[in-house]
């Protein structure tokens, strides 16, 4: 009989949570799998419920939320039998849409109940885990802006944009890479593991989670009048036509900078100092994922609806 572990983050997106452990029942027969259920209450808990989940050989541990919880999760189960599960319930979730692992709630299920596991890359930030990205300037800030609201969702994430867009101004890094060195005004550095943010949002649309590599995207300082191909390219995976943008692969970079700030990692932000060392580990974590993968469709229309309806409520004519 297989132990499964479900970690549910309440306060995770949007969505109710009610019905999970009735779709569970209906997934997971109680004459295959051992079910312990279990809330996170604060920060942090879902990192000590996953480890406490492996000390006690669970098979599978799955995370119930968006990428925080995600993360959370994960960075426990690094290294060790047991495979990560996804139910992806939060505004962005990267990981679960890198890995083509579907957002319907039932058919993220029948991925799990499919016990398909495979093998990805993660990487770190200095100590710090991360699966998708990690990153510093504008995107970082934009992570710390969205942290302190009290509403998440995609509206609101636009409203962080826009706001640390209106104040930003880029830094010098200097970048030392396996095979080489590069100092550089930038907009923003990412160090991509995946190939999106989240929301189908595509910075390194060529990223490989399997390759022992990250996809280090540089973006150049941009004018407003950058903006809008820019956001549209990021959507429609065509990010790398842009020459503002230069994309560069690496093993393992040290980032350097004049003062210390903040960094997100996997969206979440972290204050780091001026020098971070980031480096991929191949293949340390398990991740029950589709067996025949659905392509993803990406859905732009709908993230433009998201900037006029703020637009409209936000900006007075």
């Amino acid at each position: 009989m297989k132990k499964i572990y479900i970690i549910i983050n309440p306060v995770a997106g949007t969505n109710s949570k009610e019905q999970i452990p009735t779709l569970l029942n209906q997934h997971f027969s109680s004459n295959l799998f051992e079910k312990h259920v279990f809330h996170t209450k604060h920060q942090g808990h879902a990192f000590e419920l996953a480890s406490k989940a492996v000390a006690c050989q669970a098979d599978y541990v799955v995370a119930v939320g968006g990428d925080g919880t995600v993360n959370e999760v994960a960075k426990a189960l690094v290294h060790s039998p047991a495979a990560l599960g996804i139910i992806p319930m939060g505004s962005g979730n990267g990981l679960a849409r890198d890995l083509l692992i579907p957002l319907d709630i039932r058919k993220a299920l029948e991925v799990i109940a499919d016990e398909n596991v495979t093998s990805i890359d993660y990487c770190k930030a200095n100590e710090y885990i991360f699966f998708c990205t990690c990153g510093v300037g504008f995107d970082a800030l934009v992570s710390e802006h969205f942290a302190e609201e009290k509403h998440r969702g995609a509206l609101t994430y636009v409203r962080s944009v826009i706001t640390e867009y209106l104040k930003f101004r880029p830094e010098t890094y200097h970048i030392t890479f396996e095979d080489g060195v590069l100092e550089k005004d930038a907009f923003l550095v990412t160090c991509a593991n995946a190939s999106q943010y989240g929301n189908n949002a595509f910075i390194a649309p060529q990223a490989d989670i399997n390759d022992g590599l990250m996809d280090i995207a540089i973006l150049s300082p941009i004018t407003p009048l950058d903006v809008a191909p820019l956001i549209l390219q990021l959507f429609t995976k065509q990010i790398t036509k842009n020459n503002k943008i230069h994309h560069y692969r690496s093993g393992k970079i040290t980032l350097k900078r004049k003062n210390s700030g903040v960094m997100h990692v996997d969206g979440e932000p972290i204050h780091m100092g001026t020098t971070i060392s980031i480096e991929a580990f191949r293949k340390g974590l398990q991740v029950l994922t589709p067996r025949h993968p659905m392509p993803q469709v990406y859905d732009v229309p709908s993230f433009f609806n998201y900037i006029t309806r703020w637009w409209e409520e936000n900006v007075p004519f």
